[in-house]
């Protein structure tokens, strides 16, 4: 791993990592899967007319179309879907930390559903940033935190880890990034007609609003999305979801110097423990070299 990956990696947790915050923001002044959809639908259409301009394709690979639908499915409406809902009652801090135990999920749902060998490391990881997710989510709880708030953000977790187990053929086929516009309009559309269904479309404009709406477009949407793939392609998925380590402090650093959430002695403790945990996992299925 070099300084360029380092770079890249660091960039994309805290672009990640702050599209929790802005996202608290954006749901305190519209309906959330209609503001996400919206997003998603500008995004998509900017990330498509620039690969167009650049001579990619949108006429992918039967294989590749049908990884960027189930990615656009469960990324984009399913996990973020969940967590702006949610972000309508639980802190952006906690939604980042549950958010960021996805690479525990996907390593214990890899060994219940595919028998995959976990190495003593990665066991003790397991053990480990479960031990700080549940900590941090029972002292918030037992403060006052909405219990159905934090069950969306798990299930949001959880669909990001089925995601990232059953979809390994999105990017493989090149046309980065038509893959990425595309997976985003799938989303737009998914979230559209569920919020056509159950949102009525109310939204209170201020500043502070249209600076997150169009900062998530930019920045969490496409930036993090394209440096993702960019790190993935230069050192590999495995080596490159390690730095899913450091989204539990960036999310709840940026969560404090933006929004003023506290960070309590209980949260640094259980940031820390999770943080351990999820870079032992990282490392246990890392590839010699």
């Amino acid at each position: 791993m070099d300084l360029r990956a380092l770079l890249l990696g660091t960039v994309f947790a805290a672009m990640w990592s702050s599209a929790f915050a802005t996202a608290r923001i954006i749901v305190a002044h519209a309906p959330p899967l209609a503001a996400l959809s919206v997003r998603f639908l500008i995004s998509g259409l900017v990330a498509v007319l620039i690969a167009r301009a650049l001579g990619q394709s949108w006429r992918l690979p039967p294989a590749q179309a049908r990884a960027v639908i189930l990615f656009g499915l469960c990324q984009n409406a399913a996990y973020l879907g969940l967590n702006f809902v949610a972000m309508q009652w639980v802190q952006a801090s906690l939604a980042a930390i549950i958010a960021a135990s996805m690479p525990l999920i996907a390593a214990a749902l890899g060994w219940l559903a595919f028998r995959d060998r976990i190495p003593p490391l990665g066991v003790l990881g397991l053990v480990t940033g479960f031990a700080g997710v549940g900590l941090i989510m029972g002292s918030r709880l037992s403060g006052g935190a909405d219990p159905v708030g934090v069950a969306l953000c798990l299930g949001g977790a959880l669909a990001l880890a089925i995601a990232t187990l059953t979809v390994k053929g999105a990017s493989s086929g090149g046309n980065l990034l038509m893959v990425v516009g595309l997976q985003m309009l799938v989303g737009a559309v998914a979230l559209g007609a569920i919020s056509a269904m159950t949102e009525t479309l109310s939204v209170r404009w201020s500043p502070a609003f249209v600076a997150a709406f169009f900062y998530q477009i930019a920045i969490p949407g496409l930036a993090a999305t394209l440096i993702w793939f960019l790190l993935v392609g230069r050192i590999g998925s495995t080596r490159a979801a390690t730095f899913h380590f450091l989204n539990p402090f960036f999310g709840v650093a940026i969560a404090a110097a933006l929004l003023g959430e506290q960070v309590r002695a209980l949260d640094i403790l259980g940031v820390a423990i999770a943080m351990a945990g999820i870079l032992a996992v990282q490392l246990s299925r890392r590839p010699p070299g």
